[in-house]
């Protein structure tokens, strides 16, 4: 009996390490192994035998899985059926109930529990249990082999496939979660080419609707409207491109460069440029290579309705890769005050992506709002009054400055986590 329990529970825990670091291999950053394996030293060394053939070592995995669920299935079986033999007198119901009680533990001690454990620590596992993984590597290679000739042989004849040699490779991705989780351990400063590397990372998933000037912003004219306010309108903004819009901003008919007024123009419409206009779904990505192309450099952004949702700029489009480049459009600061650790003052205008970055909040995110008004807009599904406070999960709003189409100002407060 003793020696039976030792029997089962050692391949359950055998079970357990296969599951685990087969799921561990595949989550593992492989940005992450790939600089482990550049490192001096035995681990390193066994890393990179592991991972030359990464459908070997899975294979590996899988067969050291089965050996280990066999003799589980085999001892348990013997353990259980003098318990259950007085109470079922069907052989059929015996194996049954064997096979269930066997079935469940399995799946819950040797299946969810450590693929859970070892995805989530994938990185670290892989490191820590690479060397006993290469022992039964070394102790299964002759099986292994024999079982990736045989799946290749059926793959090649039956299904006119070869087998996958690819070697490890790490993602866009992976590279910068790598980046990401390296700064977060660090207390150094983030470095100016390390964020560039980092937007340039992201540059791919920035849509339109995240880099424009929101329509608020927009300082627009009526194509009916007089030369001489067109040009009170330069000076007042300090603009050097107007939008011109039909009656109203959703009917956005061209633009205006200053430069155009030294040809003393009769009216706005002789000296009208086009524009185009992009959705607001579009990657900036995308809107770069157009404007490049047509040697434009503004469009206009619409929403799903084709009404105007804001105004996109080569310059909103750089900074999202170089940071913010001061400029016409960037003569006003938004608020951004730090009043003690929980506890900020800020412009409804700052993004939440960038106020959890640089503050280290959790702000919720969703693909309904980019800044940090609009959050509170879409929780309350209205624009609150001045000296309104609001609470969002554990943070706390209060309105310190709104006009009657947006919020301009907030102080945010953070509260202890509810239980």
């Amino acid at each position: 009996m003793e020696i039976q329990l030792i029997i089962i529970i050692f391949s359950i825990l055998l079970s357990a390490f296969f599951s685990g670091m087969e799921i561990a291999f595949i989550s593992a950053n492989k940005m992450h192994i790939e600089l482990e394996k550049k490192k001096a030293g035995f681990l390193s060394k066994t890393l990179t035998k592991l991972t030359e053939k990464p459908s070997k070592f899975i294979t590996t995995m899988l067969v050291g899985n089965n050996i280990a669920l066999v003799v589980y299935g085999y001892f348990m079986g013997e353990l259980l059926m003098p318990f259950l033999k007085p109470y079922l007198a069907n052989d059929f119901f015996i194996l049954l109930v064997q096979t269930l009680i066997s079935t469940l533990i399995i799946l819950v001690t040797a299946e969810f529990l450590p693929k859970a454990i070892f995805r989530i620590f994938a990185n670290e596992a892989l490191k820590i249990f690479a060397i006993p993984a290469y022992i039964f590597f070394l102790l299964f290679y002759v099986i292994s082999d024999f079982i990736m000739f045989i799946s290749d042989f059926v793959l090649r004849v039956f299904f006119n496939t070869k087998e996958d040699n690819a070697q490890l490779a790490f993602t866009k991705a992976e590279l910068g979660n790598y980046i990401n989780e390296q700064l977060e351990i660090s207390d150094e400063k983030v470095d100016s080419e390390i964020q560039i590397f980092r937007n340039a990372l992201d540059f791919h998933n920035v849509r339109a609707r995240e880099a424009m000037i929101p329509r608020t912003d927009i300082v627009a004219i009526d194509v009916k409207d007089s030369i001489k306010n067109l040009k009170n309108l330069f000076i007042e903004t300090g603009l050097s491109r107007i939008i011109v819009y039909k009656n109203s901003l959703d009917d956005v008919i061209g633009y205006i460069h200053a430069f155009e007024l030294y040809k003393n123009p009769k009216s706005i419409r002789s000296i009208l440029l086009p524009i185009d206009s992009v959705p607001e779904t579009m990657m900036i990505n995308h809107i770069l290579n157009e404007l490049t192309k047509k040697q434009k450099s503004i469009s206009i952004v619409i929403d799903e309705y084709g009404g105007t949702s804001g105004l996109i700029t080569i310059e909103d489009i750089i900074e999202e890769l170089f940071g913010d480049i001061e400029d016409e459009h960037d003569s006003t600061e938004l608020l951004e005050n730090i009043i003690n650790d929980n506890v900020f003052e800020f412009s409804g205008r700052l993004e939440v992506d960038y106020i959890n970055e640089t503050y280290n909040l959790s702000l919720p995110k969703d693909d309904a709002y980019e800044t940090i008004g609009g959050l509170i807009v879409d929780k309350t599904e209205s624009i609150p009054q001045q000296g309104e406070i609001i609470e969002i999960d554990n943070f706390q709003f209060t309105i310190i400055k709104v006009s009657s189409s947006k919020i301009e100002d907030i102080n945010l407060k953070v509260l202890a986590e509810k239980d």
